[in-house]
């Protein structure tokens, strides 16, 4: 092959790929858009003729092969958090006497981002090549894109520098992409899309990347999450570094030397928005320096140096036609107002929660009333208030009645503002349980969702947990919406279920008080389900993040007679996966934080020793820190500890200490 074929593959890819970062991501424009297509074109037509010069990151190869049949789970490398809300100033300065009384200083300053209303990617890159592309997911898992972010003009196939990254941003679409695609929808008669985010979710989990590349998504990158070229000193630094590798970033981020600026560069966003051609809804703040944010750490869904401070959510007028009572899966009855259809920030909103009965008389509402609604958050519709002005005299009051057909009496709960069903099996309630059983966050059973589940109780087939594991083809197959293939694929997807891991099974029981953090850590500290049936209140309360009232729920509900027979007949039909507990050894109770660099072990070695011995490692120091493990070049973390007085221990001590 002439040299000269290879040689003007390489230049066109070069100029591509130039042109493609300056349009893009720069939003500027050297050549007209027909000449890029011509050198495109010029490019297909090389590589057409000598395939094997054909590489992953040629900008030909930004959607190729057939569509998906699925998407592949990815494991996160990096866990992916959530940001806190706020919503008022009062909010921010409360977040910033936080900061300042957790740093013991003043002397830290801020980052202020535009908040980007879009779909949130995380890209790895190895040795400055695009690997994977995954959304968030539940923060731990996600779902592997990379087919469809690579359609993405705005992001790099392969990097300015040869790093190995993790990378996060958003995936966003521009209001002009939205309204030509309501165009189209209009015009072909179907529904229109509620609002831009909700499209750039929708297409980037498309599974043909081919209808992706028509959707002109577009991208801003914020973040780096891992490298191995060691991370900036700030935020600010950090933003700059992402600008060099050849990302596209926001530009209208600014460094704010107090709270008080960042309320005021909030101010001012919140008032020039809407003119940008992408969706904002709000402004998030991060401690400027690496050094502050590493001391303040996370909690346990969120960075404590960083906050979302949203947008007020969108209001809008409309009628209480009803207020009726649902039943959840524990047996809690709460009102909710069924409302005259409205729109709020592009999405229909017919219901509202009301919350509790003490709700409903704080507000004063009435069926009939007229009341403001909004989305707090921009997510759970909220009655804010009520218009009184306009009531015409005809307004009910509610009352909580003292039986409902779906559970039959219903009582106030001790020291509570909610009602509950006092047959806390009442068919409703069974209903929310096994919908929760079979759903996502438990056994995750695909295909059995809650209609599904309804048809099923209906006929006969399922009153509790075991059953759903009993079914056969046969049961099913002549139930409305079942066929021979479907009935198949529901019995395969079920036996695909039959083991699961010791928290999901704890949060598919529907123990009161027990969500997903709460199951994780009692299967973390007992490891089988027998241990944490003889756990004792006491024990139990041992548990981090559990305190009298979760220990006490636990502790009553693996004695109450039904549920043992309940747990006896479910486990004839699953296995658990037993995970390792935390281990009791010298060191239970103690909370070590490790920093600098260890002669003798690595610091992963050192923190695995430690939990062998029953010690909590944390990476952030605190008042309840027992020690501090500092090697070399130990920084902020050693100085904090000694701030608060936390023993100070070395290597070598730390090595004495685990042989005694």
């Amino acid at each position: 092959m002439p040299s000269s074929i290879q040689e003007r593959i390489h230049t066109l890819r070069k100029a591509i790929n130039r042109h493609r970062y300056l349009y893009h991501v720069l939003d500027k424009q050297e050549i007209s858009d027909a000449a890029l297509d011509s050198l495109k074109r010029e490019l297909e037509q090389l590589e057409a003729s000598h395939p094997e010069l054909i590489t992953p990151d040629s900008p030909t190869q930004r959607v190729a092969g057939e569509p998906l049949p699925k998407f592949e789970k990815v494991t996160h490398t990096v866990p992916q958090w959530s940001f806190n809300d706020a919503f008022t100033a009062e909010d921010m300065y409360a977040f910033d006497e936080r900061v300042r009384k957790v740093l013991g200083t003043s002397d830290y300053s801020y980052v202020c981002e535009l908040k980007i209303d879009g779909f949130k990617v995380v890209l790895t890159y190895k040795e400055g090549k695009l690997i994977t592309a995954a959304t968030r997911g539940n923060g731990v898992v996600g779902e592997d894109v990379t087919a469809n972010v690579r359609t993405i003009e705005s992001v790099p196939l392969i990097l300015e520098q040869p790093d190995t990254v993790i990378v996060e941003g958003e995936v966003w679409l521009s209001k002009k992409e939205f309204e030509r695609l309501n165009k189209t929808q209009k015009k072909e008669g179907k529904e229109l899309y509620a609002n831009p985010r909700n499209v750039a979710a929708g297409t980037i989990r498309q599974l043909d990347p081919r209808l992706v590349a028509e959707r002109k998504l577009d991208t801003f990158i914020y973040d780096i999450a891992q490298s191995t070229q060691g991370e900036p000193s700030t935020q600010g630094e950090e933003l700059a570094l992402l600008q060099t590798l050849g990302f596209k970033v926001n530009k209208h981020f600014v460094h704010c030397d107090d709270i008080k600026a960042v309320v005021t560069f909030y101010k001012k966003w919140m008032n020039r928005a809407r003119r940008e051609p992408y969706g904002i809804d709000g402004v998030v703040v991060k401690v400027n320096e690496r050094v502050h944010q590493e001391t303040l750490g996370y909690t346990g869904k969120a960075p404590r140096f960083a906050i979302a401070f949203k947008f007020p959510a969108q209001q809008a007028t409309t009628v209480v036609e009803d207020i009726i009572l649902q039943i959840g899966r524990t047996g809690v009855v709460t009102p909710v107002s069924v409302l005259r259809p409205v729109l709020i920030d592009g999405s229909t909103v017919s219901r509202a929660t009301l919350h509790n009965e003490d709700e409903i008389t704080r507000l004063d509402v009435r069926v009939g009333d007229t009341v403001i609604l909004q989305k707090a958050g921009d997510i759970i519709p909220d009655i804010v208030s009520v218009l009184t002005e306009l009531r015409t005299g005809k307004e009910k009051k509610f009352t909580f009645p003292r039986t409902i057909p779906e559970c039959g009496p219903i009582e106030r709960i001790p020291g509570e503002a909610a009602y509950r069903c006092v047959n806390k099996n009442s068919g409703a309630a069974l209903r929310r349980k096994l919908h929760h059983f079979a759903g996502k966050h438990a056994f995750d059973i695909e295909g059995l969702g809650p209609k599904i589940i309804d048809t099923l109780m209906d006929a006969g087939l399922v009153s509790r947990f075991p059953d759903i594991f009993l079914l056969t083809e046969g049961d099913i197959i002549d139930l409305p919406k079942f066929g021979e293939l479907s009935a198949k694929n529901l019995i395969a997807a079920i036996n695909e279920r039959r083991t699961i891991s010791l928290s999901r099974f704890l949060i598919a029981l529907s123990i009161p008080q027990v969500g997903e953090e709460t199951a994780e850590d009692i299967a973390e500290q007992y490891g089988s389900l027998a241990h944490i049936q003889k756990a004792s209140e006491e024990d139990l309360q041992t548990v981090s993040g559990i305190g009298d009232v979760v220990a006490h729920e636990i502790y009553t509900w693996f004695r109450d007679a039904q549920n043992e027979a309940l747990v006896e007949d479910l486990l004839t039909q699953v296995h658990i996966r037993h995970v390792a507990t935390k281990k009791r050894g010298p060191l239970t109770g103690k909370t070590f934080v490790f920093t600098g660099t260890l002669s003798q072990l690595t610091r992963d070695e050192a923190k695995a020793l430690a939990k062998e011995q029953g010690a909590v490692v944390s990476e952030s120091v605190s008042s309840n820190t027992t020690y501090v493990v500092a090697g070399e070049n130990a920084g902020s973390k050693r100085t904090e500890g000694e701030r608060l007085g936390v023993p100070i221990l070395s290597e070598e001590q730390f090595l004495t200490m685990l042989k005694k």
